[in-house]
């Protein structure tokens, strides 16, 4: 075993010597540890309320108490509404079809009952009840070209008849034809050199200015055939000066 070194000596532990505090100052040390320490008050915290979104509900049919807001009076009301609408609306169509199809006239071959320029309304049914009469002013395109503008002229001759022109006046099955409008003497007999036979379903049309009218006695015109009439003039909408019924 080590032995003890002579001759050193022990280090000598000093001692702090502790200050003596004042008697007012340890009652107060005394006093805080004796009284309770006040408790902090925590925060208030405020739950916050969760959103709810609102769905939107989808309209149905199963919705509708169609019993209680719809009576049966209603439903026959507007029921008979509607067809009144549906024959308003079918009347007219009806009639701008058949009776207000507009044509204009283009020169002066129909003077004095029409003018050059006067805008007439044509009669589209009457044909598919009846055929055309001596006397008509009818609507029609030459040989039935579709390319070409529609003429009116006034019917004078009828199917199977023969007509021919004799010192400028027109003569059905060899009697002379009595005119009741106004109209003037031919002096151009055109392709009618000798007595023209009608066909079943052929016309002889003729204008009431006979020496300014392109009419059956030209080659280009020729007999007017039944399927190529568009129908019979019977008013005339403009000018102002000129509105009115056609008068035959």
């Amino acid at each position: 075993m080590p032995g003890k070194i002579r001759g050193a000596k022990p280090d000598k532990i000093k001692k702090r010597k502790k200050k003596k505090l004042p008697m007012d100052q340890i009652e107060q040390k005394v006093r805080e540890k004796l009284e309770p320490k006040p408790q902090e008050k925590e925060p208030k915290t405020i739950p916050r309320r969760r959103s709810r979104r609102r769905s939107k509900k989808r309209w149905s049919l199963k919705d509708l108490d169609l019993k209680n807001s719809i009576s049966m009076e209603k439903v026959k009301e507007l029921g008979i509404w509607l067809l009144q609408i549906a024959a308003v609306i079918l009347a007219a169509f009806f009639f701008v079809w058949y009776f207000g199809q507009r044509v204009s006239t283009v020169g002066d071959s129909m003077n004095p009952v029409l003018r050059n320029g006067d805008v007439v309304l044509v009669n589209r049914f009457v044909y598919n009840a009846s055929s055309p009469k001596r006397g008509d002013i009818i609507v029609f395109k030459p040989k039935g070209n579709e390319n070409s503008h529609y003429y009116i002229k006034r019917v004078i001759g009828l199917p199977g008849e023969t007509v021919e022109i004799i010192e400028g006046r027109v003569y059905i099955d060899g009697e002379k034809l009595e005119e009741k409008y106004e109209t003037v003497e031919i002096s151009n007999v055109g392709i009618v050199t000798e007595k023209m036979k009608l066909g079943e379903d052929e016309f002889f049309v003729l204008g009431d200015e006979r020496n300014k009218s392109e009419d059956s006695r030209m080659a280009d015109v020729g007999n007017v055939k039944r399927a190529h009439i568009y129908g019979r003039v019977w008013f005339v909408l403009s000018p102002f000066d000129h509105f009115g019924f056609v008068k035959d």
